[in-house]
């Protein structure tokens, strides 16, 4: 009986930390420190406080995130969808592997230079820095939702960049410590390889997994999340086995499901929503448990990681990005805001605890001085994005809460029915319902603004952000673009 005591004791202490979890979204949208800073922070704090913590390995930490990230890349491809990521598939993918490749060469030019490191540290350091995190931005950002081109980059970035981060990493630490020349072909073939199979993969996975989801029923409601979930998860493993990308498979499978319709897709996003939250929180704290905050003094990593944030802030990120962005058609505001939202989260902690487990020269220093620079673009720059949004004047729109739902249940596919949300710069946004151009078979049959029901008439004038229900007997695609599509 003592055993089920204690394990009764644990869960209640576990349960009680993700209830303090989740109520820190709320103190984070009032102190407007993002909430993946606290995870992080405490469960540091709680280490060193308490040294019993500190009974994970490395390689348990590295597989509980593994999982968090598979299923966090997933929902966030599945957020962004392939309607809202074709449009900008080019850019995104400049940015994040353009991207990353140029902060990772500057970071360790920079480490390098002012830090005093060897190359070969200097430039694992800058690979491991090198990924984002939308989801520190989102947290801060509380009810209001980023628009435009700069709502699809920020997430769309992340997605890319994670994957590009982590294969990279893989080959630089796979590779012999033989000549500069050898090294880098033997890391360029390890990274074309991972990227290619693993593209392919996510993106035969995702049709697979489509196929499945449309045609294939299931006896339960419930069961329908559960199979998307292992789907996900079968993508990985399959690319991992591949010798591919994973992380990149399952964000492209999750973007090419994005927009499909099949049967309880509400249930299925809302499934994953919420695991993506849970995985975020289980990410951060399970890293932070892995820092010991009592060597960072005595081995100048506060200084260090300070400095190294510093210039990534305010020289590297933003060099970067005005010449990634500098042929894109976006104002001033929203190309300032992108250079300054490059905040870093879970993989850069993640990446670094590879650098221990490979056994690098000054490991435990370079793991140190990425938690470093982590917590400075959590908290500092995290803290600041509301403040900057406003004055880049980025486009946003507020999102309340929706708590309450009508809906209607049907045996087969509806066809003719269609759900659209109006975009920005669409030919619907502004338009009225008689001047929109849908075919004498099409009408539009219900219009949500805002979380309230608008009565529908030829004079009702549409704009960003509005839900609109249609019957139609025509094209359903043709319809689509019109709520979509940016006018040529």
């Amino acid at each position: 009986m003592e055993g089920t005591w204690s394990f009764g004791l644990a869960i209640l202490v576990v349960a009680l930390a993700g209830m303090a979890a989740v109520a820190s979204n709320r103190v984070s949208e009032r102190t407007r420190v993002p909430a993946p800073a606290f995870f992080l922070v405490v469960a540091a704090v709680a280490v060193d406080v308490f040294p019993g913590l500190r009974t994970l390995s490395t390689a348990t930490v590295q597989d509980v995130v593994t999982v968090a990230l598979v299923v966090l890349l997933f929902q966030g491809g599945m957020d962004l969808g392939w309607r809202r990521f074709r449009p900008e598939a080019r850019a995104i993918l400049g940015i994040g592997v353009l991207g990353t490749f140029a902060t990772a060469g500057l970071l360790a030019v920079a480490a390098h230079t002012l830090l005093g490191l060897d190359w070969r540290p200097a430039l694992l350091l800058g690979t491991a820095l090198a990924p984002t995190d939308p989801a520190v931005v989102f947290s801060v950002l509380g009810r209001r939702r980023i628009t435009g081109r700069t709502g699809v980059l920020l997430p769309g970035e992340s997605g890319a960049n994670d994957p590009v981060g982590i294969a990279l990493m893989a080959g630089l630490l796979g590779s012999s410590s033989g000549s500069a020349l050898g090294t880098a072909g033997h890391t360029a073939l390890l990274f074309v390889q991972e990227m290619v199979v693993g593209a392919a993969l996510g993106a035969a996975g995702g049709w697979a997994l489509k196929w499945l989801m449309r045609r294939v029923a299931l006896p339960a409601e419930g069961l329908y999340p559960l199979r998307t979930l292992a789907g996900a998860f079968a993508i990985y493993g399959l690319a991992t086995v591949a010798h591919g990308s994973g992380f990149l498979a399952v964000f492209v499978a999750g973007i090419l499901l994005g927009n499909v319709r099949a049967p309880y897709k509400r249930e299925i996003e809302r499934f994953h929503t919420a695991l993506g939250s849970l995985g975020e929180v289980v990410a951060f704290a399970v890293l932070g448990l892995t820092v010991p905050l009592w060597t960072f003094t005595a081995e100048g990593a506060w200084t260090d990681g300070l400095v190294l944030a510093v210039v990534l802030a305010l020289v590297v990120r933003p060099v970067v990005m005005a010449v990634l962005l500098s042929r894109m058609r976006m104002s001033t505001g929203e190309r300032a805001f992108l250079a300054f939202t490059g905040l870093k989260g879970a993989v850069p902690v993640l990446l670094g605890s590879y650098i221990v487990s490979s056994q690098v020269a000054d490991a435990d220093r370079l793991y140190d001085i990425v938690f470093v620079v982590v917590v400075f673009s959590v908290v500092v720059q995290g803290s600041l994005v509301p403040t900057v949004a406003r004055w880049c004047r980025v486009p946003t729109r507020s999102v309340e809460l929706e708590p309450w739902a009508l809906g209607v249940r049907l045996r087969d596919r509806p066809e003719g029915v269609a759900r659209h949300v109006v975009a920005e710069g669409s030919p619907a946004d502004g338009a009225t319902v008689e001047e929109l151009d849908i075919g004498e078979d099409t009408w539009i049959s219900l219009v949500v603004r805002e979380g309230r029901l608008l009565p529908v008439s030829g004079s009702t004038r549409l704009r960003t952000g509005d839900e609109v229900l249609l019957l139609t007997g025509d094209d359903e695609k043709t319809c689509a673009q019109l709520f979509t599509s940016h006018p040529t």
